[in-house]
């Protein structure tokens, strides 16, 4: 499941990379809650500014309710008339026999607060029995006189200009108050601004131009100064890497912060201290193999001398051995302490090189070989060809054939060396690592070779493993890295 969720949702494997994405996110995270924040405290106020628009609109509707009542009917259509003819009002008035029956429109939070507070204020001033309709309609849908008329049937003088904002034609709000039986006040309005539309506020585009434009300045300087503290990073990961591979290379320079020189320093400190240690243990090694050749060489010299042949027989078997173990041993060195030059190693021609004499027809079809490598891999030429050399001839040695399996990714190079022999126990996975130890009945041999590539995988930072196989033989698995190339 782990896997499954990392697979979805990359993560960069770089320093810089990830710290763009943290800082990403916690400039999203920080402006996405400080902008809901905003958000809704600006929503809050502004339907608290509509709600106090709608009420003072309700208290000039019963202001003009109550001055319809006091007018005599005869004079009512002339107010009517005069109020139609008034520039730059937002409502329009009319009498009619009974409650107009339009569409309305659905209802939202601000549309219900309004209708809410319109009502409650006319019910407070016309009495809670007042028989009182109040909606929202839209433009399409307003009808004004009592046939029924649209508002686009009308003179544009009467009401078109009155109720409606090209083009936004907000929703009009119409209150039919009963004034009498059979005598209806009418009265379609448009809310002031900026409450014209009820529309709920949202981030204006300036608000979303200042958190692109902050997070790209602020992921930009980020990505600046992060390169610039990782650049000795790479250098010393560079270094480290090519000294795990045995070259020999310059002091890291001492830059960028104070714990990065701090870390460069140690490194130079271990750097002399690992050099100084190949350099005497190379003179150890040598010193120890003059001194054991020479008193060897005396002790063969007095055992001939000796009269007593199975005396002198069993010498020379001590003798053998001894001068086996101090060969074996310096072979060990030899071929582990490898001193080249890193370079791009091209594995497939270098694997071709060592199986070809044993492939079909001229080998007999001894080695199989499947897969290759899909780029070069940056190592020891020498180094590498010895280790997947030994694993080779181990197979061909101890299990007559080996079938060698390849497989690459931009994760690591894995080589699969299988062969038809008896395997290992599973006790002694481990053990045939060790220097000089072999099996029981196995061939002739300092028991070094997997020891060597061990230790050759292990400075390149992969690894060599074990593994017997279910339907007979033994699997050799070699490893090396591409990640820190």
């Amino acid at each position: 499941m782990r896997a499954d969720w990392r697979r979805l949702v990359p993560i960069p494997r770089s320093l810089l990379g990830r710290m763009l994405l943290l800082t990403l996110l916690s400039v999203l995270a920080a402006q996405t809650l400080s902008s809901a924040i905003w958000l809704s405290q600006l929503r809050a106020t502004q339907l608290e500014g509509l709600v106090t628009s709608a009420r003072s609109l309700a208290h000039s509707m019963s202001a003009s309710v109550r001055y319809f009542r006091s007018l005599p009917v005869a004079y009512r259509p002339m107010v009517l008339d005069q109020l139609r003819s008034m520039g730059g009002t937002r409502f329009v008035v009319s009498l009619n026999d009974r409650p107009l029956a339009m569409q309305l429109l659905p209802t939202t939070p601000r549309k219900l607060a309004v209708t809410e507070a319109v009502g409650d204020v006319l019910r407070a001033s016309l009495g809670q029995k007042a028989d009182i309709s109040v909606t929202f309609v839209s433009p399409d849908d307003l009808r004004i006189f009592n046939g029924g008329v649209k508002l686009d049937e009308l003179p544009r003088s009467w009401a078109h200009y009155a109720l409606t904002l090209e083009p936004v034609n907000p929703p009009v709000l119409v209150t039919q108050i009963q004034l009498a039986p059979g005598e209806w006040l009418y009265i379609a309005s448009l809310l002031p601004e900026p409450y014209t539309s009820l529309e709920e506020p949202v981030l204006p585009a300036q608000q979303l131009w200042f958190i692109l434009l902050s997070s790209g300045f602020l992921l930009l300087f980020i990505g600046i100064l992060v390169r610039w503290q990782s650049r000795p990073l790479k250098r010393l990961a560079r270094a480290a890497r090519h000294m795990s591979l045995g070259a020999d290379i310059e002091p890291v320079v001492e830059g960028g912060g104070r714990e990065v020189v701090e870390v460069a320093r140690a490194f130079n400190a271990m750097r002399e201290r690992i050099s100084r240690y190949l350099t005497e243990r190379a003179q150890l090694f040598s010193a120890i193999s003059h001194d054991l050749r020479t008193p060897i060489t005396r002790l063969r010299l007095r055992v001939e001398l000796l009269d007593d042949e199975t005396l002198q027989t069993k010498f020379g078997r001590d003798l053998d051995e001894l001068e086996l173990l101090v060969k074996g041993a310096l072979q060990c060195v030899k071929d582990t302490d490898i001193h080249e030059n890193i370079e791009p190693v091209d594995l497939n021609q270098l694997v071709h090189c060592l199986v070809e004499p044993c492939l079909a027809p001229a080998g007999n079809g001894r080695v199989t070989l499947h897969g290759e490598a899909r780029a070069a891999y940056l190592g020891k030429p020498l180094a590498l060809r010895r280790c997947i050399g030994n694993l080779v001839d181990n197979a061909l040695k101890y299990g007559h054939r080996a079938h060698l399996h390849v497989e690459d990714d931009d994760e690591a190079y894995v080589l699969h060396v299988d062969d038809e022999g008896p395997g290992v126990p599973e006790q002694r996975l481990e053990q045939v690592f060790e220097p000089h130890f072999r099996l029981a009945g196995q061939q002739q041999g300092y028991g070094l070779g997997l020891g060597i590539a061990r230790n050759i995988a292990h400075s390149h930072g992969g690894e060599v493993s074990l593994q017997n196989l279910r339907e007979g033989g033994l699997r050799v698995t070699l490893q090396l890295p591409r990640s820190a190339e």
